[in-house]
């Protein structure tokens, strides 16, 4: 199921984008199902279960057109976005890094999320800002000391991420967060496939495209440390929620990396396409 945010007549709330292109505003049809995919999602297997009942046999004047409305990010205000540094052997390889024990995790915060089709704003102060596909799990559940071998039974989602990054400011000291947060820095979406639609997520090809040339190509299955992994790392220190973020690092081909360096500039569009989540689409233009 895929799960979307969407404005339409003047309010934002969740929706199921159908297979035939149509958006099933269940939360109009049902009252029992909460305006956001955060609530959805903290509603667990049963709320899940309904939702997904409710678009299937939902009637004509509950489906809307895209085009009629604003798709936004999936989760537009995650409580936490935890991301992952140096996850795939290729970027380990390019970026000259060390191969590390135990996962990287930096933050990023909710000024930097953006939706599908958002402008992605280069700041004026940055002369050097990035790209980065990732692949992003979306919690479900509460989680604290969770062992790996149960770790995928706490996510409640997937989604794309673009870790856009500016270089210069991330490299000034030895902590990345404020080259990694400025506003529109994490375009995420364009849908949140439920977990159990992706049994396995660690099969899935990721690309990410510049005005149409591939840059970055990849599949899940190549993380150093894997979803089970950095869940059950993370969770014996962060207390995780419904709707928290773990954007799990990126694979070789960033701009920082080529020769010559590639860097955004206004007029760019960047796609980072997954299997079974689709392509999240931003265009980049000049900021302040």
């Amino acid at each position: 199921m895929k799960l979307i945010t969407f404005t339409a007549d003047g309010s934002q709330r969740a929706g199921v984008l159908r297979e035939d292109g149509g958006i099933a505003d269940v939360s109009r049809a049902d009252s029992q199902i909460p305006e956001c995919v955060i609530g959805i999602l903290a509603g667990g297997e049963t709320m899940r279960d309904r939702v997904a009942s409710i678009s299937a046999g939902i009637g004509s004047d509950h489906i809307l057109k895209a085009e009629a409305v604003r798709i936004g990010p999936p989760i537009p205000r995650p409580g936490k976005i935890l991301c992952i540094g140096i996850n795939y052997k290729d970027h380990i390889e390019e970026t000259k890094s060390e191969t590390p024990e135990h996962p990287v995790v930096f933050t990023k915060y909710g000024n930097t999320i953006i939706g599908p089709d958002d402008p992605i704003h280069l700041p004026a102060i940055s002369h050097a800002v990035d790209y980065e596909a990732e692949f992003a799990v979306v919690m479900g559940r509460t989680a604290r000391n969770v062992a790996k071998e149960d770790a995928l039974g706490y996510v409640g989602g997937y989604t794309a991420l673009n870790d856009v990054s500016a270089r210069d400011f991330q490299h000034r000291t030895s902590q990345w967060t404020i080259g990694k947060s400025f506003d529109t820095f994490a375009p995420i979406g364009p849908v949140l496939v439920t977990a159990d639609d992706i049994p396995d997520p660690h099969t899935l090809d990721i690309k990410l495209r510049l005005n149409g040339e591939e840059m970055q190509s990849s599949n899940t299955g190549q993380l150093l440390f894997d979803v089970c992994d950095l869940i059950q790392d993370i969770t014996a220190a962060i207390t995780l929620e419904p709707g928290d973020i773990i954007s799990t690092g990126t694979p070789g081909g960033v701009g920082a990396a080529r020769d010559p360096q590639v860097f955004l500039k206004p007029g760019d569009r960047v796609e980072v396409e997954i299997d079974r989540i689709g392509v999240l689409r931003n265009p980049v233009i000049q900021g302040v």
